[in-house]
């Protein structure tokens, strides 16, 4: 199949899959033209059938009458060797033919003796070779005794051939029997049966044409208030709000659009007050936590004093004062991270993006949670170029994404070792963060990065963090027009891969690392490409999320 009737097959199947009109008018046509058409068969086969028996019979007739005469003419001789016997013999067959030898009219009568051909010559009337035209099981039929017919077809008059409606009769005789054949043409009658034809043929089509013109209006009717539905439902989810239909009338698709704006009106009235809601709740959060800061500091000044003398004080009291110092330290970061969503959800959040080397960014994240690491013990491992890895971000930023992954991975390291590895190509970096823990249930890789979500309540907390960071690690990656995207198994660790573009404005389409980890086991047994795995239980599974209007990140898996 050429190139051309490829593009041809796609473009009728995509029409035939996209368009109801086109569904509907092509089946009526095709119902429609098999039902008419089995109609104009029967009917232009019926009217042949009537030609052909209504010329049976008045040939039947006339050979009956020509069989009586020729019977008279010839019982007046008892033997055929008398004398002015053949001339009976071609007065009669003239006489039956209508009594001129050379008539037009294309009937042939024909007398044979087939007892005494060496006696009685065949006669007919026009003078033809009317024998190709009788088959020898007609004449010995009627040689038998018995009248009967054939349709032959052959050329008598050499204007081409014809088909013939063949009757024999036998004649009875004083010394025998002789047969008698009348050989009609049927082109009148084939003539007739054309033009029922072409007439039932022409009707036909034109009956089609109008199904179909009508199927065509008729669903017309129908399928433009559903487009117009069509369109005015997906203005309304690209937020166009006030669209609405045209109402046109007080049948059943006027009702459909009178309920579609009914139904459009309060989903915009349900929206415009989520969207307050929502608003006076982020405002709500900025106001609280901004108010909160002032109070905070009073109580931090006179803990930080507590904290600062307590060794002075009974044991008791100074554990407790070491309890309020943490938890103020708590709080306070629970109100910058507040804070800090509450700029992305109002859209307020800027990127200062600089070219930064993002190889110390990695060291200085690892510095900082030594200590931690060292409490847990769990050992943090690097795998990072010795050149300069240099992409347009914004540094601190980088650092708080991946303090949060590191210290997530320390949290749930279970003592085993934590692997940061950061990658670089032409277009994008890419920075992971695997742990070798408890690792994540099928599922719960789309979870992870929901607010204050914990995969165990019951768990005790190392970091004493707030359930906000990842969350604001997912926001500041879509600044970025990055991916945050995560893998895990049960039993087998945790993987978070950061992909950022290597220049600010760029748009990612693949990756420098892998999100699976190299390490981990190939589900089913399948190839290990470097791609997604496929969720299944007992396998894990991988989430990519990425902004709204960058590349596919499950595409840009697959390449990676």
């Amino acid at each position: 199949m050429t190139g051309w009737s490829s593009r041809l097959v796609a473009g009728l199947h995509q029409t035939w899959r996209r368009s109801l009109q086109v569904r509907v008018v092509t089946i009526t046509l095709v119902a429609s033209s098999l039902l008419v058409g089995g109609f104009a068969y029967l009917i232009a086969d019926k009217i042949t059938s009537i030609l052909v028996e209504n010329a049976k019979t008045d040939v039947l007739l006339r050979l009956q009458s020509g069989s009586d005469y020729s019977a008279k003419q010839l019982s007046l001789f008892n033997q055929p060797q008398e004398a002015q016997f053949q001339d009976t013999i071609d007065g009669t067959v003239n006489y039956l033919a209508g009594g001129d030898p050379q008539q037009t009219s294309g009937v042939v009568v024909a007398l044979t003796a087939d007892n005494y051909t060496t006696v009685i010559k065949p006669r007919s009337s026009p003078d033809v070779d009317f024998q190709p035209l009788i088959s020898r099981e007609l004449r010995a039929s009627v040689a038998g005794g018995n009248i009967a017919h054939q349709i032959r077809t052959g050329g008598l008059t050499g204007e081409g051939r014809t088909k013939y409606l063949v009757y024999g009769s036998p004649v009875p005789t004083q010394f025998g029997q002789v047969e008698l054949y009348y050989l009609v043409p049927l082109t009148r009658q084939e003539a007739t049966a054309a033009d029922a034809r072409a007439t039932v043929v022409a009707t036909g089509v034109a009956l089609v044409l109008l199904l179909g013109l009508l199927a065509a209006l008729v669903t017309r009717l129908v399928v433009t208030p559903v487009r117009l539905a069509a369109r005015t439902a997906q203005r309304l989810s690209a937020g166009l709000l006030d669209q609405r239909m045209a109402v046109n009338g007080e049948d059943d698709l006027a009702l459909l659009a009178a309920s579609f704006n009914q139904m459009a009106t309060n989903l915009q009235r349900q929206i415009l007050r989520l969207e307050e809601m929502s608003r006076l709740q982020r405002r709500f959060t900025s106001d609280v936590s901004h108010e909160l800061r002032t109070p905070l500091t009073t109580v931090r000044m006179a803990a930080d004093l507590i904290f600062a003398e307590r060794d002075e004080f009974d044991p008791a009291v100074a554990r407790s004062a070491e309890l309020l110092q943490a938890e103020l330290d708590r709080f306070e970061e629970l109100l910058t991270d507040l804070l800090e969503i509450s700029r992305f959800d109002a859209g307020f959040a800027m990127l200062d993006a600089e070219p930064t080397d993002l190889v110390p960014v990695v060291h200085r994240v690892a510095d900082r949670l030594a200590g931690l690491a060292e409490r847990v013990g769990v050992t943090v491992e690097l795998d990072v170029p010795t050149t300069p890895v240099i992409a347009e971000v914004d540094p601190r930023r980088v650092e708080r994404v991946l303090r949060n992954l590191v210290g997530n991975a320390v949290e749930h390291g279970e003592s085993k070792p934590v692997v940061i590895t950061l990658g670089a190509d032409d277009t994008a970096v890419a920075v992971t963060v695997r742990d070798h823990g408890v690792g994540l249930k099928p599922g719960e890789e789309k979870l992870v990065f929901n607010r204050f979500w914990r995969a165990d309540p019951s768990r005790a907390r190392q970091t004493g963090g707030t359930g906000l960071g990842l969350s604001i690690s997912l926001e500041d990656a879509r600044l970025h027009g990055g991916w945050l995207e995560a893998w895990g198994a049960p039993g087998q660790g945790a993987q978070f891969r950061l992909t950022l573009p290597a220049r600010a404005g760029d748009r990612l389409t693949t990756s420098p690392l892998r999100l699976v980890p190299a390490d981990a086991p190939l589900p089913f047994g399948g190839p290990r490409d470097g791609g997604r795995l496929a969720i299944g239980p007992g396998s894990g599974g991988a989430l990519a999320i990425g902004p709204a209007t960058g590349a596919d990140p499950e595409r840009a898996e697959a390449r990676s």
